[in-house]
């Protein structure tokens, strides 16, 4: 398969992807290239928001800008490394640990932004999950070939002002597809 870089992207899983942990899933990928591919699921919260995380993590919040972003929901962002945090958030910021996904977007794993958060409400556009999705060198280009995903360039709309349940169906609407017409299965001419 052709080489594509698909960093700053959203995967749309197809009707016929029987993983539970991505059956209907929307992935947003913050780095893709010949190592292999790094994204995290976002349309599947779990059962805890920001506050009860940072009361586990022992970061409380200091300030009222900080008290509103509380009740966030935290997502399940992939089977890889589900005990570490991973945020998604805009700006990108100068974090200990950020993967600048593009000039606004960044991935951060150490516990320096979400003490920035606790205590500033800053960043406030975040997405915080706990593990991330990866893929070996060319797995993601065979799952591609294979017809388990769908691609479409991400927008920053979708990840932090739409509510999750929105997410995927704003995706697919990019693409001019309605999930629920999609077909299970693709044909090769």
């Amino acid at each position: 398969m052709e080489s594509v870089n698909l960093t700053d992207h959203f995967l749309i899983a197809m009707p016929a992807m029987d993983d539970p942990y991505f059956s209907k899933s929307l992935i947003y990928i913050a780095e893709h290239n010949d190592q292999g591919a790094l994204g995290i699921i976002v349309n599947r919260p779990i059962n805890m928001n920001l506050a009860t995380l940072f009361e586990k993590i022992d970061v409380p919040f200091a300030s009222a800008e900080s008290i509103n972003l509380a009740n966030l929901p935290v997502f399940f962002g992939g089977p890889v490394q589900t005990d570490r945090g991973f945020v998604l958030h805009r700006p990108v910021g100068a974090w200990q640990s950020t993967l600048a996904v593009n000039q606004s977007v960044g991935l951060t794993s150490s516990r320096d932004v979400l003490q920035a958060v606790a205590r500033d409400g800053q960043p406030h556009e975040i997405m915080v999950s706990l593990g991330y999705s990866g893929w070996g060198a060319g797995q993601l280009e065979h799952e591609l070939a294979q017809n388990a995903w769908l691609t479409v360039p991400a927008k920053p709309f979708i990840l932090f002002d739409l509510p999750y349940e929105e997410r995927l169906s704003s995706a697919m609407e990019m693409l001019g597809v309605d999930f629920i017409n999609l077909a299970g299965q693709a044909g090769h001419a």
